[in-house]
């Protein structure tokens, strides 16, 4: 990002004056693109003289952390790494600064971010975290191992059809499992897909009323076939299992499918980091015919937390990391196939990112086919559609994790853990207000 005047003086300020360098403290996760943010943000430094501060976190302690400074005013950070659930939450709180100084700046172009990312990060038309990658879900699918189990991938696959290609390729001999799907506790890890996976078999958090719907036929419909299917052909502590795990286990060779974040396609598809790099193809998230696909809308953001002392600086880095150049600047380091993905429209507009990236078609046509407006067959009284769009939600989806990742251990029942779920959430609810 060039330096804008806005910039320009804001850098001055930062500088002049000053004992030592500006230091921004910024947190973030431990995902592939973060690292590589870390590792090419050297050149902003030496472009502003702002050094930086990296805390790099396991997803579910980042979210643990961030929110408990940010709820509590405590100042740690400078740059907080969230996503499209606490952004608008927390600026509705006054938590988060605006980014009037990016938004304002015709270089940074923010009329060119995606709709569905954008405004997912806004509220009342203001942006308060600027997309550093933006994903939904889908399948990523070894071929060579559906071709050798006498199968052809759908373009749109039913579960039904995923059950049965995911038991024909496992093969436990060979350490092969049919199907890698997330399994660690907590509201964005194994949550987050079983609540996509419910919405396609016409589950719902809550009805209208704001009533826990755990006890369900769609519920329990979908926790059996999701434990059955991990049985028969999921691979061993998978209750243990993350987005990273399951990442490591399919560049391995050792998942034949895996339905997750579209921004994984990179990965298994970079040949210095994956076994099958060669031998992937990609499908849309899996439905059951009832309008409903099991795929979500995310974005891994960066903000500034209100209680911030270098608001400008932050913005200046913000507007660094998330702009047009940086996508560049990743192209010339590591490929047109490995920028940060689901943010821009000009970068799905680009010949060279279309060429280079085979999935990128699919990754637009699952963002914008995400509805966080309308995310369930049957009405809802929430908006998201891998989270409810509270502020409670974040530890109700985590406890509920908890019991899910239970029951995927051989802990409890699939009965019980929705039963638990029903009650605790009913509880919770209520005791928040929500339930008269």
């Amino acid at each position: 990002m060039k330096l804008t005047p806005l910039f320009a003086g804001v850098l001055t300020l930062a500088l002049v004056g000053t004992a030592s360098a500006q230091t921004l403290t910024i947190a973030t996760v431990n995902n592939g693109d973060m690292i590589r943010m870390q590792g090419l943000s050297s050149a902003f430094t030496e472009e502003t003289g702002i050094e930086l501060n990296w805390v790099v976190l396991e997803e579910n302690t980042l979210r643990q952390n961030v929110t408990t400074d940010i709820a509590t005013n405590g100042g740690q950070y400078d740059i907080m790494t969230i996503g499209t659930y606490e952004a608008p939450i927390w600026a509705k709180q006054g938590w988060l600064k605006p980014l009037d100084g990016l938004t304002a700046d015709a270089e940074y172009d923010v009329d060119d971010l995606l709709p569905p990312i954008r405004d997912g990060l806004s509220v009342d038309g203001k942006l308060y975290a600027a997309p550093f990658y933006g994903e939904s879900s889908f399948i990523m699918y070894r071929t060579d191992l559906m071709e050798k189990a006498g199968l052809t991938m759908p373009e749109a696959p039913t579960w039904e059809f995923i059950g049965e290609a995911a038991r024909a390729m496992t093969d436990r001999n060979n350490d092969i499992n049919g199907v890698c799907l997330r399994g660690k506790a907590g509201w964005g890890e194994n949550t987050a897909f079983l609540t996509t996976m419910s919405n396609s078999f016409g589950a719902r958090w809550f009805n209208e009323n704001w009533q826990p719907q755990f006890d369900s036929p769609e519920w329990k419909e979908t926790i059996e076939t999701y434990l059955s299917l991990m049985a028969d052909a999921g691979p061993s502590g998978a209750s243990s299992n993350g987005f990273n795990e399951n990442l490591t286990l399919f560049q391995q060779g050792k998942c034949g499918m895996w339905i997750d974040a579209t921004v994984a396609a990179s990965f298994v598809t970079n040949p210095e980091e994956s076994t099958v790099a060669d031998k992937v193809g990609f499908a849309l998230a899996p439905d059951t015919g009832k309008g409903k696909r099991a795929n979500w809308l995310w974005s891994w953001a960066l903000a500034i937390p209100a209680s911030s002392q270098n608001a400008d600086a932050a913005e200046q880095f913000i507007g660094w990391a998330t702009d047009k150049d940086y996508l560049e600047t990743v192209a010339a380091e590591e490929g047109w196939a490995n920028v940060p993905p689901g943010t821009r429209t000009s970068l799905y507009e680009n010949p060279n990112y279309q060429e280079a990236a085979p999935f990128a078609q699919m990754t637009l046509d699952s963002i914008n086919a995400a509805d966080p407006t309308n995310p369930t067959v049957d009405p809802v009284p929430y908006v998201g559609v891998q989270f409810v769009a509270i502020p409670e939600f974040a530890g109700i989806g985590t406890n509920v994790g908890q019991l899910f990742s239970a029951a995927l251990a051989g802990q409890m029942s699939a009965d019980d853990a929705l039963a638990q779920a029903q009650d605790a959430v009913t509880r919770d609810m209520t005791r928040a207000g929500y339930i008269k």
